[in-house]
């Protein structure tokens, strides 16, 4: 059986969160964390090494969970350098902020070798999501169009009631592979109607019925070449804008029209639940709570 590998994006800044960070905010009955779950969650499903994109402020924390982790669980921290980028570039002087979720996913690529899939450290996704993608890794094989999954899920599930969130919406293809993904912004539901805003600022409207994607992929190395070319298209065209992002989304879109990769969608059952303001806290601890309850976890889990 392949080795698998998680990527957990924890490099954000939480400027939407108020005080502390949210990737290292105790919600579980023990002080878990949102990642300890996903790691958690992960491990069950068959995953045999993590690689946290972290901040050097929260190293400490993530490696001092791994010290409790089970046997055959191992992990590392990687961090998201603002100054590293493609030779002959340069950070623009009014650049302070991360180069987004792209950019966190290539910082990972000097430590894996092995299929992975990448998540947000600040969301939950449920066990069956991680059962989904691990089985999609173990038979995805690299191809002239490298394969390439997301975990779809009911956009009316996972919308704030406190803020406008940013979701990737998927359009499916005919054939069962996803035709695009478009990025929107400032999602919200409002008299029964939900709607966004694209790149350009207009308004979209959509369904609750749409799949959305929450930053849950499964990819094969090679996809990291790829990535790279993206993030040095990307900083030719909008490097000098101190506010741009190279998201994760968008490169994958722009591989999906360019003919590089297909992505399979893979819809879920699970209920997302995560974390955008501080005002969603109390809502996650609640769920986290319901789910140990449950026993769908344990009242504490490995390393906390």
């Amino acid at each position: 059986m392949a080795d698998l590998t998680l990527v957990v994006l924890a490099a954000g800044l939480s400027s939407r969160y108020g005080t502390g960070l949210k990737q290292v905010d105790g919600v579980g009955p023990s002080g878990e964390f949102l990642l300890d779950y996903a790691v958690f969650d992960a491990w069950r499903a068959g995953f045999t090494r993590v690689v946290f994109v972290a901040r050097p402020e929260i190293e400490d924390a993530l490696r001092a969970r791994m010290e409790g982790w089970p046997d055959g669980l191992s992990g590392d921290v990687v961090f998201q350098a603002l100054e590293d980028v493609p030779p002959g570039f340069t950070v623009p002087p009014n650049r302070h902020k991360p180069w987004g979720t792209g950019h966190a996913t290539l910082a990972a690529a000097p430590v894996v070798a092995s299929p992975f899939a990448v998540i947000n450290a600040d969301d939950f996704y449920g066990p069956g999501a991680y059962r989904e993608v691990a089985a999609f890794l173990r038979r995805a094989r690299a191809q002239r169009r490298l394969p390439a999954a997301m975990v779809g899920y009911r956009l009316g599930d996972t919308l704030s009631a406190h803020a406008g969130v940013s979701r990737a919406i998927c359009e499916p293809h005919p054939t069962g592979s996803v035709a695009r993904v478009t990025e929107l912004f400032g999602i919200t539901a409002r008299d029964g109607a939900i709607a966004g805003l694209d790149g350009d600022e207009a308004m979209v409207a959509l369904e609750a019925d749409d799949l959305a994607s929450m930053n849950f992929w499964g990819f094969v190395p090679a996809v990291f070449g790829l990535l790279e070319d993206r993030f040095a298209r990307f900083l030719e065209a909008r490097g000098a804008d101190a506010g741009a992002e190279f998201l994760l989304s968008t490169a994958v879109n722009e591989l999906i029209a360019a003919d590089r990769i297909v992505l399979e969608v893979l819809p879920t059952e699970e209920i997302w639940c995560g974390m955008t303001s501080r005002a969603d806290r109390e809502a996650v601890e609640a769920r986290m709570a319901e789910l140990v309850a449950a026993g769908v976890y344990p009242e504490r889990l490995p390393g906390v």
